[in-house]
């Protein structure tokens, strides 16, 4: 009885062991190491599924693209809502986050970005295009309802300027389709929201929607990474440098223009 049960004991205390220590990333059949990247599957020419179900869009393709030239890692895809993708790099159920992420204040202060954008965009007010209102700037916008996606760099910039003004502006936040700026807009339920200038004519071909006002910010788009862990700014560095060497040899460019109409990478 006592040799069983100090067999057993040994066995529960090594699983333990191995269940504490366990991180999302583990080695390939290769000996590369696997890297789970969180991103969407929703989002227009940016992380999406086709008319076949496969997850494509830009971050997807030129994720892919960098890991070509990374012999020590493998990159493995799982989507989610948005909403959660930050969170899950904080539990360690990703490695890398994937979604058109811009660094600002609050996010430098918990996650680590890599240094080299592979994109820049400007953020602008976008109204109905039959819209004749003077809109410029926030200050038009207080009392109206905003539409922006939770935990976004958009939703930052509304957040941030409610808390320095006693009379708001009413923001809305996104629930299920990360896609629905224009039919909210054009119907009435959402006054404006905010978004990239180049996402736009993406997310709204049929010009439904235009920007006004000058940019509300300039953004570099990055990778965002786990803040204070040696394997993540490893990671990052690595990524830079892949980063470095697609704009080298046109690839980036190539791929900006195939998903995004222009070349955003400059």
């Amino acid at each position: 009885m006592r040799k069983i049960s100090v067999l057993t004991l040994a066995l529960v205390f090594t699983l333990a062991i191995s269940a504490c220590s366990s991180t999302t990333s583990s080695k390939s059949s290769n000996g590369a190491q696997k890297i789970i990247i969180g991103t969407g599957n929703d989002f227009v020419q940016i992380a999406f599924l086709d008319e076949k179900n496969n997850l494509t869009g830009f971050d997807v393709e030129l994720l892919r693209e960098i890991d070509k030239r990374l012999d020590d890692y493998e990159f493995e895809f799982k989507t989610m809502d948005f909403s959660n993708i930050l969170l899950s790099l904080e539990t360690k159920k990703v490695d890398l986050a994937a979604h058109l992420f811009e660094k600002n204040p609050e996010r430098l202060e918990k996650y680590l970005f890599n240094e080299e954008p592979y994109a820049y965009w400007r953020n602008k007010i976008i109204v109905a295009s039959d819209n004749n209102d003077p809109v410029q700037t926030l200050d038009d916008l207080v009392g109206k309802k905003v539409l922006v996606g939770p935990t976004s760099a958009q939703a930052q910039i509304l957040e941030n300027y409610n808390k320095e003004h006693k009379d708001g502006i009413e923001i809305v936040y996104q629930q299920n389709d990360a896609n629905d700026e224009v039919s909210q807009i054009t119907s009435g339920r959402a006054y404006a929201t905010l978004g990239a200038d180049f996402l736009l004519p993406l997310k709204d071909p049929q010009g439904k929607l235009k920007t006004v006002g000058d940019s509300l910010n300039e953004g570099n788009i990055l990778y965002v990474f786990r803040k204070d862990d040696p394997d993540s700014k490893k990671l990052s560095d690595a990524v830079d440098g892949a980063i470095k060497e697609l704009k080298a040899d046109g690839t980036l460019k190539k791929l900006s223009e195939e998903w995004l109409r222009q070349d955003f990478s400059k």
